[in-house]
């Protein structure tokens, strides 16, 4: 098959090393025919990626649709259940805890025994079974049973989200990482958008005869549907990667790492302060979101529906911009400032919600364009400063971190709202958001005293590359093959001088009578004086 390729289409698209380098690749590449044969049924072509990406997108789906299913059906849930603010926050902190642990072994188990592929299997299935037992309390009108089922939900959605994280960087590490990120958030929280705005429609669908807690159960099992959907991508994504590493030979590639818990401790510091930023923001936003109708709807006394609007306006701008928004960050690098005027965005968008009366359709755009820009440019660096065979660990010792937060920030924001009122909470996130600045703003400082790696622009990481595979060369140039000894004897180094008469010799050219080999041979050993 004669194709024009590059060496970045003959690269693996998982981890692991190229055995004999991109030449070696291109001539071992199988004839194809069919489908294999198209740009979109290969794999070392860029088209068959995209599918995948589209899989891997799709992958979180259900998981943020299902999410937040209590903060689209609050008011349903309090009013059916008797909940106390904070007990309703308690169907998030469950979601959380359990995350603590398991996001970090987690990405272990990713890493060094299930697999990406299984464990994406694995972690889809709790899904479904958490959001069943979740819909099935509410029929039974057991709040125990459902907080049992948002616990097991939590066992699978952040590590599905640490799955989707591994996928990512594994097909698209050194290509258009942001962008890819950025289209994963913003297909996956198409999701959000949706629970946001379909749930209630479907609790007000059946009639008003209906017992509440019939409807609000049937609103839930819409949610279960749309992760066995989720599993299924999750089983033609593992497919299509098992198929691409039959075809790329990349079980056979590995690294040699062997990965131990306590490489946490050699973790640097500007990995860490990307996980403090990840958590002092995130706990400004997504608890707000969980809060948000009820917010917006006392505040400015709208109705609850055109205050689900209002709330997931978030998640509808993030949808739209996180692709534009990755490939800009993409092309312009400088990571650490972008994430600075994420915080900075989103730090705004509270106070104006605090302190003003402004339409809260203003903050809350100004607030999804924020997570957007935060979003792409912050956990792309992960990767950028993590060996690959840390990846899933590193994710997942991120998302661990993130729901410590998220669980303890949880409880007390539902507590801060039944004692003190909506004022103090949004004073609280600003709090937070003030930590997350001050944590970006560190970074930055620490990463340009050790040469700025995260904070390079796009052509600058180009330049390096460049000279990073120009030394590479040049080292491999250098290295001379050793050649089995005859008899105790070593091959020499020609001179210039032999090496020049051996050519002309060849071609045909008169050489000098007193041009000998034998005679040098003999006077360069001393047996000629």
């Amino acid at each position: 098959m004669n194709e024009d390729t590059t060496p970045s289409e003959t690269s693996p698209l998982l981890s692991g090393r190229l055995v004999g380098g991109p030449e070696k690749q291109d001539n071992d590449e199988p004839k194809s025919s069919g489908c294999g044969a198209s740009a979109f049924c290969n794999p070392h072509k860029a088209l068959h990626r995209y599918l995948a990406l589209f899989f891997i997108c799709l992958l979180s789906f259900g998981s943020y649709f299902c999410y937040d299913n209590p903060a689209a059906l609050q008011k349903n849930i309090k009013q059916t259940l008797n909940l106390t603010t904070q007990q309703f926050m308690v169907l998030y902190s469950i979601y959380s805890w359990p995350n603590v642990v398991l996001c970090f072994f987690g990405g272990f188990l990713i890493d060094r025994v299930f697999g990406i592929r299984l464990g994406t299997l694995i972690f889809s299935a709790f899904l479904v079974v958490g959001q069943s037992v979740f819909a099935l309390g509410a029929l039974l009108q057991s709040y125990i049973l459902m907080v049992v089922g948002r616990f097991i939900f939590g066992l699978g959605g952040e590590n599905l989200a640490v799955c989707q994280s591994t996928y990512s960087v594994f097909w698209f590490k050194d290509r258009e990482i942001n962008f890819v990120f950025g289209l994963q958030l913003s297909l996956s929280r198409i999701g959000s958008t949706f629970n946001m705005n379909i749930e209630p429609v479907i609790y007000k669908a059946f009639d008003s005869a209906t017992p509440a807690y019939v409807r609000l159960s049937m609103a839930l099992w819409f949610g279960v549907f749309l992760c066995i959907f989720s599993l299924i991508c999750g089983i033609i994504l593992g497919l299509m990667d098992k198929r691409a590493a039959r075809i790329l030979k990349r079980d056979s590639m590995e690294t040699g790492e062997v990965i131990r818990f306590r490489d946490v401790l050699d973790f640097p510091l500007s990995l860490w302060l990307i996980f403090i930023i990840c958590v002092t923001y995130y706990v400004a936003v997504f608890p707000f979101i969980s809060l948000g109708p009820a917010f917006i709807a006392a505040k400015f006394n709208t109705s609850i529906s055109y205050a689900n609007f209002v709330t997931s306006l978030v998640f509808i701008i993030s949808a739209v911009a996180s692709p534009a928004i990755g490939v800009i960050v993409d092309k312009t690098g400088k990571n650490i400032f972008w994430v600075i005027l994420g915080c900075v965005m989103t730090l705004s968008s509270h106070l104006i919600l605090a302190f003003t009366f402004a339409p809260p359709l203003l903050a809350m755009c100004v607030m999804g364009v924020a997570y957007s820009v935060l979003a792409c440019a912050l956990w792309p660096m992960v990767a950028f400063i993590t060996p690959e065979h840390q990846i899933g660990t590193a994710y997942g010792c991120m998302q661990s971190i993130q729901n410590l937060g998220l669980a303890v920030v949880a409880i007390i924001a539902g507590g801060i709202v039944d004692a003190s009122g909506y004022l103090m909470l949004e004073v609280f996130f600003c709090a937070w958001l003030c930590g997350a600045l001050l944590s970006a703003v560190i970074l930055y400082l620490d990463d340009a005293a050790r040469g700025g790696k995260l904070n390079k622009s796009t052509k600058e990481r180009e330049h390096d590359k460049k000279i990073a595979r120009e030394i590479a060369e040049s080292k491999a140039e250098r290295e001379v093959p050793t050649l089995p000894a005859d008899n105790g004897s070593r091959i020499e180094t020609k001179t210039a001088f032999h090496v020049r008469n051996r050519y002309l010799s060849r071609i045909g050219a008169q050489l000098p009578q007193s041009y000998n080999p034998n005679t040098l041979a003999l006077a360069r050993h001393g047996i000629l004086q």
